[in-house]
């Protein structure tokens, strides 16, 4: 499994654009960003708020569809597929 992030969370994660995690089949997005959190705690931090719950300003794309659509953080993520996190842009 691997999980793309933008250059804005990459500090966060040692500079690294690409993640490999290794859940067993059936994982969810939350059992992704469980292992996610345990090597990366601060990115954690900016992804789920301090109760596990997906931060809201967060887009989180399992291949090309959003996961609130899917479930959320209970999301199933299947084998092969992409996990991309891009966070909202606010602006004017």
């Amino acid at each position: 499994m691997t999980v793309r992030l933008p250059q804005v969370l990459r500090a966060d994660a040692g500079g690294r654009s690409l993640l490999f995690v290794d859940v067993p089949d059936g994982a969810t997005l939350a059992d992704v960003l469980d292992v996610v959190a345990a090597e990366h705690p601060g990115l954690d931090r900016r992804l789920r708020d301090e109760q596990r719950v997906l931060r809201r300003h967060v887009n989180f794309y399992l291949g090309d569809e959003e996961c609130r659509g899917l479930g959320g953080a209970g999301a199933q993520v299947r084998a092969g597929t992409e996990v991309r996190i891009i966070p909202s842009v606010a602006g004017g």
